[in-house]
This record gives C-alpha cells, structure tokens and sequence, in this order.
C-alpha cells in the first residue's frame, strides 16, 4: 500500500468507446494502492487525430479543455502513451500557434504532473510490485509512441516480472512498428498490412497465450489479425493484467 493521494483519470476516448474495461481497470488498481481518484465526465478527447489530420482548431480546442479541466490536478494518470505522447509533443506548438501567454503557462505548470500508467507507477508512486496474479503465458508489444515518444524503456517489463504467475516471454524485433498508426492503416493499408503481418508472425511465434502493451490502439491492430487467423492468442492493457488478483481476475480476458 502506498500513501494515499488524489489523482485525476484521463481516461481517453479511445478507452472509453471501444475499451471500457481498461478504465475500469486502472481503477481497480489504483484504489488497490491508495490513490484516491477523480474522474471529469466533461473529458474528451488529447486532440491527436485533429492534430494529425490538419484540423488544427479542433486540436485547439481539445488541447485548451484539457488544461482548463486539469490545471489544479494534483496528478493525472493516462492509461495510453500514444495520448501522452501527443500532449508532451504537441500541445506546446499548438499553444505556440494560439498565442495565449496564460494557457501557455498553465500547461507548463501541469505537464511535469501529467503520467502515463507504468511511469505514473514507478516514477510517482515508486512500487514495481502491485500486488497481481495472472497465471498466463505473455509477450509485449512496444507502441511506437511509448518506445520512442515517452521513453518509458523498461518499466512495463519491470512492473510484468513482478506479477505472480506470469511468464513473459521476450518477442522478436521489439522496436518494430506494428503498423497501426492511426489513420496511416487506412492511407496506406497495404504498408500497414505487411507490418501487421510482421507483428503477427512474431507475437505467434512466442506462443504466447497473451499479447499485452500500453496502447489500446496497437492491441486492436494487432488482436484484429490474431482473431481473424483464430490463432487464439488474445490481448490485453497492461492496466488489466496488473489489475488480475486471484481473488478478482481480470475482467472479460480470463
């Protein structure tokens, strides 16, 4: 048990329309550990797919509600690197663009306390062991915006080793990306498809019974592939692995 704190959920829109159980999850985890959680139900979207299709007043506005809604936030903790990396990276050109001094210096302020879930972990809790039992055989998979956006290096695998019962089984080529990219599957499908199918061959290749990262948007990449090969293999949030105790087991993988 840690000492307890309050922290907001940015939960992502992501999560919350397709992947609800992933919220669910980081919440089980933290109450678990102390942390005393808000959540803003006038949350929406980090502005990403605005950002990076040219809608640049739309990213504005999501950029702006963001501060606006966490600025007093003691911590706020996103169960997605690919959202964290888009506020690190981006916001501080589109509040350059806006020319708002104010807005610009509110997101100074915030953005030391702003924490994707295996860095808010180790870094802001400082605990490797939560406390999580998932009998299961896994690999992970390292989303490119996790990997080379945030850095977060070893810290999905050292919170991983620490969970009873599971076996990590390293996966081949890493560092490669799974195809995904948002809007890049559908501009270029058949770029996409060929990565994709890379990942695949090397997720399988684990013979893993579980495929797991910190980004909803590759596990649904790459579950699409293994679901449509009935390979068996499944995937998983981290959050939810780490959220598996034997007498609460992960919710809707087990």
């Amino acid at each position: 048990m840690v000492q307890t704190m309050r922290t907001s959920l940015f939960i992502t829109c992501y999560n919350d329309t397709l992947f609800p159980e992933t919220g669910r999850a980081v919440v089980r985890l933290l109450e678990r550990l102390g942390v005393a959680l808000d959540f803003h139900p006038e949350q929406t979207c980090c502005g990403q797919m605005h950002a990076n299709t040219g809608f640049r007043g739309e990213a504005f506005c999501q950029a702006k509600r963001f501060v606006r809604l966490y600025k007093d936030a003691e911590s706020v903790v996103i169960p997605s690197s690919s959202c964290v990396a888009m506020i690190r990276e981006q916001y501080p050109g589109l509040f350059e663009e806006l020319g708002n001094e104010q807005l610009r210096r509110d997101f100074h302020d915030l953005l030391p306390r702003i924490h994707e879930l295996s860095e808010f972990l180790i870094d802001r809790l400082g605990v490797e062991d939560v406390g999580a039992y998932f009998p299961h055989r896994v690999t992970y998979h390292a989303s490119c915006h996790g990997l080379r956006g945030l850095h977060v290096g070893d810290r999905p695998f050292r919170l991983l080793a620490k969970v009873r019962g599971l076996e990590l089984v390293p996966l081949d080529n890493l560092e490669r990306c799974c195809g995904f990219g948002g809007t890049f599957s559908i501009k270029n499908a058949e770029v996409s498809s060929a990565m994709l199918a890379g990942k695949v061959h090397d997720v399988l290749s684990t013979r893993a019974e579980y495929a797991t990262a910190l980004d909803n948007s590759c596990l649904m990449h790459i579950g699409g592939a293994l679901h449509r090969q009935f390979t068996g293999v499944r995937t998983v949030h981290l959050a939810q692995i780490l959220a598996s105790t034997e007498d609460s087991p992960a919710e809707e993988i087990a």
